[in-house]
C-alpha cells in the first residue's frame, strides 16, 4: 500500500476582501503541515469571492449605473495570474509540501474568469483551469474558458484533475477528464446542497477515482449585514458540506457543515486498479465503435496578428 493524506480546506471568502481571505488561507499553514497532506483542495472563487445574490444592476435589455459600480468593485477584488497572490500561495505549497488546488477569480484584460489554480510544492504555479460554462447569471460576470486549460497534473498523491462546481454535471467534460487518467478528482464549488453530495459520490463511482469536494462556507445574510431578497435572512448563504469520496462512492470524510476547517482522509491510488476491474469508463467499459468524443485543446483568441 502507498497511503497518502489528502484534504479539503473548507473556508469562505472574507467580507473584508481578497487580502484578508489570502491571510486566512495562509493561517492554515501549521495545520496543513501537521496533517501531512500531500494535496489540499480549496473552494471555488475563494480569492475574489462568489457574490451570491448580487444582480449587478442588470435587467433584461438594460443595466443600471449602480450595477456597473458593483462590477468595478468585484473586478478590483480579482487577482492577476501570475501575481503577488499566486506567489504567496506558491510559498505556502513549498513550506507545507502539499500541492494546492483552489478557486480564484482571474482578471485577464477586462474579462474575469472563474479559475482553478494548481500549485506544486517544488515548481510553484504549474497549471490552471478556466471554468468552461458559467452557470445562470454567472454569465454576466465571467467569461468562458476553452479547451486549452483542461490539465491533469502529477502530484505526490496521484494524478490530479479539477472541475469547477456545475461543470461536474457536464458528461462530456467528465469523459475528457477520465480519458486523461485522473486519479484524484478535485471539485472546488459553492454548491452546498445535499444533491451535490450525490453528484460527488456518482462521479467517484463513475470515474473510479477519489473525489475531493471543497465548498465555501458563508454565514447568513443577517450576519453579513447584506440584503438577499428571497433568502431566509438567518439561513447560511453557503453551509459547506465539503467531503472526500472513495472510488466506489463511499464517503471517506465529511460532509463538514457550517464551519471552517481542514477535512482529511488517507487514500491509496493503487486501489483504483481493483475498483476499475469491472468498470473502466473510458477503457473496457467504453464502446468506441459506437461513441467517440473529440476534444479541441487549442487556445482560442479573438484576434491573431500574423507578421
Amino acid at each position: 500500500m502507498a497511503l497518502s493524506t489528502v484534504a479539503a480546506l473548507q473556508i469562505g471568502s472574507s467580507p473584508e476582501g481578497t487580502a484578508q481571505t489570502l491571510a486566512d488561507v495562509l493561517a492554515f499553514e501549521a495545520e496543513i503541515k501537521a496533517s501531512g497532506a500531500g494535496l489540499v483542495v480549496m473552494p471555488e472563487a475563494l480569492l475574489g469571492g462568489y457574490p451570491k445574490g448580487e444582480i449587478f444592476g442588470t435587467r433584461l435589455g438594460y443595466r443600471l449605473p449602480e450595477g456597473r459600480e458593483a462590477y468595478a468593485r468585484y473586478f478590483a477584488s480579482a487577482i492577476d495570474v501570475p501575481g503577488p497572490e499566486t506567489e504567496a500561495l506558491a510559498g505556502l505549497a513549498q513550506r507545507t509540501g502539499a500541492m494546492l488546488v483552489l478557486g480564484v477569480i482571474e482578471r485577464a484584460g477586462s474579462t474575469l474568469y472563474c479559475t482553478a489554480l494548481y500549485f506544486d510544492p517544488d515548481k510553484g504555479l504549474v497549471a490552471k483551469h478556466r471554468k468552461l460554462m458559467p452557470t445562470g447569471t454567472e454569465r454576466l460576470i465571467w467569461g468562458q474558458g476553452d479547451g486549452s486549460t483542461l490539465p491533469v497534473v502529477d502530484s505526490a498523491a496521484g494524478r490530479v484533475g479539477g472541475v469547477i462546481c456545475w461543470e461536474n454535471h457536464m458528461p462530456l467534460l467528465r469523459t475528457a477528464m477520465y480519458a486523461q487518467g485522473v486519479q484524484i478528482w478535485c471539485a472546488p464549488t459553492v454548491d452546498e446542497r445535499d444533491i451535490w453530495q450525490c453528484s460527488m459520490r456518482h462521479i467517484a463511482h463513475e470515474g473510479r477515482c477519489f473525489v475531493i469536494s471543497a465548498c465555501q462556507v458563508q454565514p447568513s445574510p443577517r450576519a453579513l449585514g447584506i440584503d438577499a431578497p428571497g433568502w431566509d435572512a438567518d439561513r447560511p448563504l453557503i453551509r459547506g458540506n465539503s467531503m472526500i469520496v472513495g472510488p466506489l462512492g463511499d464517503v471517506l470524510a465529511g460532509p463538514l457543515q457550517n464551519t471552517t476547517g481542514l477535512l482529511t482522509a488517507q487514500i491509496d491510488v493503487e486501489e483504483l486498479v481493483r475498483a476499475r476491474y469491472d468498470f473502466d469508463v473510458v477503457g473496457h467499459y467504453a464502446r468506441p465503435d459506437v461513441f467517440t468524443l473529440q476534444v479541441d485543446r487549442r487556445a482560442r483568441q479573438t484576434v491573431a496578428f500574423v507578421d
